[in-house]
């Protein structure tokens, strides 16, 4: 927008202004000119936002971000490439003025990013790349992504993945390191089972692992070579469970310095250790007005796809009968959120207390049972959730029959 059309637009409002305090007087009174003056300058302070709104998106990587500077008109005011440095970044948005509205990927360099810029700019987004469905729309390149996302930013079509909760840091990494030696440690352990099928010895069982009948197990094994992988893969294992005590007691430390794990840990099948991913995880439960958006976010809700839902009868609008298909449930969700209510409902079938009798009445129903297993990890979410975010104490009568 040039000088003079923005001037001219800027005259045409105060114009309107004039028009509505005149109008206003007529009917109502005369305004005072300090109400008068007070209007402009509301307006003027409005418009000199609108036009000084820079949306800017960056594309970054290892050593290079490549970054795109729009204006709130889709105007491309600038195009840099910089080094993936926290100096040169600060250095480069001290330089720039106005509202200054920034987004990124998720990625390797989000995190750090939102923290090193949140600060400095009115607005921090980091998007979800897997809605980002114009990125993968015809040419790509470095500059290419930096330009799309700053449209998407401006034209407010990014889905924004949640940063926040700095106190809860020392807490995150704990969770996300015992999780990942968990995952390790059960890598581990498939290999060692592997390696022993393929020579022909079965080790169903726990035995295999166990450190009282390791000599006996590595004699079954008649290879030197062979012998020799799996006194290794022993050494891992013995590395990553002795790892994983470590974190575990670590974790249970950190986890006491937070209320929200000693409501959720009164929650059945929902332990200590469980308690910790949640709050690490979720970090708020106000992140989620509804439990229906918190079962999206851990992979229990159920996709539906319709179409050609009305037709006319006879010159009147009718819903059409046909049934909803489903499509299972979604597959864009946090993984580790997933497991830790599934693993809780899983414990809650075979154990003894209230889910149990829930699960029993959902299978008296005719419910499948794989059904009844995602309809009590669903509930447990939902309770989970209430207890969270009312900071009440679990109460059994929430077990009521109702849609989990």
């Amino acid at each position: 927008m040039g000088v003079a059309a923005r001037t001219l637009l800027l005259l045409s409002g105060l114009k309107i202004v004039n028009t509505l305090c005149k109008l206003w007087s007529e009917k109502h009174g005369r305004f005072t000119l300090g109400k008068v003056r007070s209007l402009r300058t509301t307006f003027l302070q409005g418009a000199n936002s609108m036009t000084s709104a820079k949306y800017i998106g960056r594309d970054v990587h290892k050593e290079t971000i490549s970054i795109a500077v729009m204006n709130s008109m889709g105007k491309l005011l600038m195009e840099s490439i910089i080094e993936t440095k926290a100096g040169t970044i600060l250095q480069f948005f001290a330089g720039l003025r106005g509202d200054l509205h920034v987004t990124c990927e998720e990625g390797t360099w989000a995190a750090w990013l939102y923290d090193l810029l949140k600060a400095h700019v009115t607005e921090m987004i980091v998007c979800n790349p897997r809605k980002n469905a114009l990125l993968k729309d015809r040419n790509k390149s470095d500059r290419i992504d930096a330009r799309k996302l700053a449209e998407l930013l401006r034209l407010n079509y990014l889905k924004p993945v949640y940063h926040g909760e700095h106190g809860l840091r020392m807490l995150k990494e704990l969770s996300r390191t015992y999780l990942a030696i968990s995952k390790d440690l059960v890598r581990v352990m498939n290999r060692l089972k592997a390696l022993y099928r393929g020579w022909g010895i079965a080790c169903s069982g726990r035995s295999v692992y166990a450190a009282s009948y390791r000599e006996a197990w590595l004699k079954k094994i008649i290879e030197p070579g062979v012998r020799l992988r799996a006194e290794y893969f022993y050494q891992q294992l013995d590395t990553l469970l002795r790892l994983r005590r470590e974190v575990r007691r670590n974790l249970l430390i950190e986890s006491r310095k937070h209320s929200a794990t000693k409501m959720l840990s009164q929650i059945p099948t929902i332990g200590p250790i469980r308690s910790a991913h949640l709050v690490a995880l979720i970090q708020t439960p106000h992140r989620f007005r509804t439990k229906r958006q918190l079962w999206a976010y851990s992979g229990l809700a159920v996709e539906t796809h319709d179409s050609a839902q009305f037709r006319y009868v006879d010159g009147q609008l009718f819903r059409s009968r046909k049934p909803q298909q489903l499509r299972g449930l979604n597959e864009d969700h946090n993984h580790d959120l997933k497991n830790i209510f599934k693993g809780a409902a899983q414990k809650a079938t075979v154990g003894a207390g209230p889910f149990r009798e829930f699960y029993e009445r959902l299978l008296a129903k005719g419910i499948k049972p794989s059904m009844a297993r995602l309809t009590v990890a669903r509930k447990i979410a939902a309770i989970t959730l209430a207890v969270w975010k009312k900071g009440v104490r679990f109460d059994p009568e929430q077990l009521k029959l109702q849609a989990a």
